[in-house]
């Protein structure tokens, strides 16, 4: 049996612990005086970045809250990693990248410039608290993490990013930013008191925290998942403009299905910049191609490969690959290799249990997993998805009878 979350009422926050997972509860008023964050920390009632700074002095504390429900700014915590992405608070045009109200762009800027510096430098970092949304209706919140800026996987040039976003024509510019969540069951009422007190480092503070000041040393708190197998709903985005994403792929490749297999690659490559040249090859009577490749590991000057073979699946919403396709694709897997699967819907639940549970290896990627990759490069809205599909895989390049013979196409990486 699942137990129920700790939950503390609203009329306890001031004294409550930040215990990971929790939720705190807001007001029933019906208005900003409802929010949980103001009573359990001195940061406002509003916005999704609040921090405490007190007159002429460093900012003591940060908190970031995400309801998860604005897919043009997707911030992601990943469980299994322990990486969150944050995107900063320049979120419309008009304005310079840190020229914004809240100023959280320059909190973002000169944070991540100090987690590179020194351990004197990151003494003065604000701990950041993550919050998100615990409902669809009401104020109620969940802690979610303690966290670090940065991460033991990526460089300097890698955690904090100016990105370029257009809306309306407009063009400008926000940060991407990544955080660590580090390995802390409970923040608690004694530290945060130390920390607006302006001793970050006191008695109370959790080593996680001192390990990282001292030595950018990131303890992470990762939790991979008990269940291994995605429901249908976990496989689909749940969002209207999500759907539009994955409609408008569906309806490019309508007619020409084989084509999807490139657009398949192009996506994988997204995720997996290490991939390397790419064969996609010919079409098969079925109107499926397979793409075989290989994968990148190791430092630039002794790199070691891996093969991979890879199946796309152009699929309505209301389809799912079933067994017979990932019964195809592990029989293509060799020895030293591995698979990899991009469908437009989802993987039927037989089929998806018996690849985990036999432990084949295939990265699978289905409709949600493809907004999602759109999204972090960019394309964000329909729009912009269908104008990139225009332009790198055009429907004109189809005019011709599908070949029964002939060589194979290569895809090489992005320069």
């Amino acid at each position: 049996m699942t137990r129920a979350r700790t939950l503390y009422s609203f009329t306890d926050l001031a004294r409550a612990d930040l215990v990971l997972d929790a939720e705190y509860a807001g007001g029933t008023v019906g208005t900003v005086a409802d929010d949980p964050l103001n009573r359990l920390l001195p940061v406002g009632n509003q916005g999704g970045f609040r921090y405490r700074k007190p007159k002429g002095e460093d900012v003591r504390l940060v908190v970031l809250y995400t309801s998860g429900e604005n897919p043009d700014w997707p911030d992601v915590l990943d469980e299994k990693t322990g990486l969150f992405t944050y995107y900063g608070d320049n979120r419309s045009p008009g304005g310079l990248l840190h020229e914004t109200p809240r100023s959280g762009n320059v909190i973002l800027r000169d944070s991540f410039a100090a987690a590179h510096a020194d351990a004197d430098a990151r003494r003065r970092v604000p701990p950041f608290l993550l919050f998100a949304r615990a409902k669809a209706t009401g104020r109620s919140v969940l802690f979610r993490g303690l966290l670090a800026p940065g991460a033991d996987t990526l460089g300097a040039d890698d955690d904090l990013q100016a990105i370029w976003r257009s809306t309306d024509g407009r063009r400008f510019q926000n940060y991407r930013a990544k955080f660590t969540v580090l390995n802390t069951p409970v923040v608690t009422r004694a530290w945060i008191e130390q920390i607006l007190d302006g001793n970050p480092l006191g008695s109370e503070c959790p080593e996680a925290w001192i390990e990282w000041v001292r030595g950018r040393a990131y303890d992470t708190l990762t939790a991979p998942a008990t269940k291994v197998v995605r429901s249908r709903s976990e496989q689909m985005p749940d969002d209207a403009a999500g759907r539009m994403i994955l409609s408008t792929i569906h309806q490019h490749f309508a007619g020409r299905w084989h084509d999807f297999e490139a657009c398949a690659v192009e996506l994988w490559r997204m995720l997996s910049p290490n991939t390397g040249a790419t064969t996609v090859t010919r079409a098969s009577r079925d109107y499926g191609r397979d793409a075989v490749g290989i994968y990148q590991l190791g430092p630039a000057a002794d790199r070691v490969s891996l093969d991979f073979v890879l199946e796309a699946k152009c699929y309505a919403p209301d389809r799912s690959v079933g067994v017979e396709d990932t019964s195809r694709l592990i029989s293509r897997i060799r020895h030293r290799m591995f698979g990899v699967l991009v469908t437009t819907a989802s993987v039927h639940s037989q089929a998806y249990s018996e690849v985990r549970e036999d432990q084949h290896p295939i990265v699978i990627i289905c409709g949600r997993d493809i907004v999602d990759i759109l999204r972090s490069k960019g394309y964000i809205t329909p729009e912009a998805v269908a104008a990139w599909l225009n332009s790198a895989f055009p429907p004109q390049a189809e005019t011709s009878p599908t070949p029964t013979t002939g060589t194979d196409m290569v895809w090489f990486p992005n320069k």
